[in-house]
């Protein structure tokens, strides 16, 4: 298996990294997380060498969100951004592929992986896993009228991997230009270990590069991963949130560079960067102090090996609570490093937080 750190030649049709040589790295998509503040944010601490947006809902009325076309048409991240989709209508995945294409976007993506079941209940995101034969039909049509990149996510099952190798097979049968796969089934959500063999079994058999997804917690961890798998690069989700300097920690282990010290102060600086992109949330206060919760239930992962930050950050009712318990616990001293990991049995739990539009929902790591 090679280094993760040897020169990695990429397709010439895929946009050029930041680093030549080393592995990528991409923000994974997260809905109502992976906006245009948020990727600024990003942006600010090291970007990724790929962004993708938010998922485009596409049925037969749809058109594209407003919202997550400024993510598009205001990047000043200066990285290219992949544009995604999800959908199981045929017609108006081809029609929204082609009105975006018409954008700024490094190509278009096919979300066929997230597990959320008020998603895959309607064979969309990871329910078109079941559907071999609409899969099939979907990747051909789409094939046929982008002009540019097509891109996959998707997971390594829906229940099983029964059909796995068959996916791959349709991967390569419509030259998907980059699968970003993670590596559990629909089913296992965000459960039990990770099965990096079956990414490794991937990058064998696809033509395309391979970005691993599912548990890229650290620098470290993504080196490990890289090396087991082979992929050409890793896709990083709720760490991101977690630990906004992960992309930049990550170029620097690959090029044997000392990684950067990250402390609380460090940290309370980054919360309130996320604070004031809540600011732009036409919601009343007591939700933005809910989305923000949404944020710090994955940063306090890192603040205390006993939880004490995270247990109080989660009973804060009001903004003035809420920061007065991020100080207590940041400031008091300031200079400790904010683990590079995060410590063992602090569980996030964004599901229990509003986001926006008032609606209580998960957050979908698609």
């Amino acid at each position: 298996m090679p280094s993760p750190n040897v020169n990695m030649p990429l397709p010439d049709r895929l946009p050029s990294p930041l680093i030549s040589g080393l592995a990528l790295t991409a923000l994974a998509p997260m809905q109502d997380v992976t906006d245009l503040f948020f990727m600024n944010v990003i942006a600010s601490y090291g970007s990724p060498d790929y962004f993708f947006t938010e998922y485009f809902r596409v049925h037969e009325s749809s058109t594209p969100d407003k919202k997550i076309l400024r993510s598009i048409i205001e990047n000043a991240t200066h990285r290219p951004i992949f544009a995604q989709l999800i959908g199981e209508s045929i017609p108006d995945l081809v029609r929204i592929a082609q009105d975006l294409s018409r954008y700024p976007i490094a190509g278009i993506d096919l979300n066929m992986g997230c597990p959320a079941p008020r998603i895959y209940r309607k064979n969309v995101g990871g329910g078109l896993l079941r559907d071999l034969e609409k899969v099939d039909r979907i990747l051909g049509e789409l094939r046929s009228s982008v002009a540019g990149l097509l891109t996959v996510k998707m997971r390594i099952g829906f229940e099983n991997t029964d059909n796995f190798d068959a996916l791959l097979d349709l991967i390569n049968r419509h030259h998907i230009d980059l699968l970003s796969l993670h590596g559990r089934t629909v089913k296992e959500m965000y459960h039990g270990a990770v099965h990096y063999n079956l990414i490794a079994h991937a990058v064998q058999r696809v033509n395309c590069p391979v970005l691993a997804n599912g548990n890229v917690t650290s620098a470290h961890a993504a080196a490990a991963i890289l090396a087991e798998t082979g992929a050409a690069g890793v896709m990083i989700g709720r760490s991101a949130i977690r630990n906004p300097w992960i992309f930049q920690q990550i170029r620097q282990h690959l090029s044997d560079q000392p990684v950067i010290r990250v402390t609380l102060a460090d940290v309370r600086d980054y919360i309130d960067r996320l604070s004031d992109t809540t600011t732009s949330l036409i919601v009343p206060r007591r939700a933005q102090v809910s989305y923000m919760k949404m944020y710090l239930n994955y940063i306090a992962q890192s603040v205390d090996a006993a939880g004490g930050f995270l247990r109080e950050m989660r009973l804060a009712q009001t903004d003035t609570d809420l920061y007065r318990v991020c100080d207590r616990y940041l400031l008091s001293n300031p200079d400790q490093e904010f683990s590079l990991e995060p410590y063992p049995g602090l569980v996030a739990r964004p599901s229990c937080e509003a986001v926006r539009e008032l609606a209580v929902k998960p957050l979908v790591a698609q």
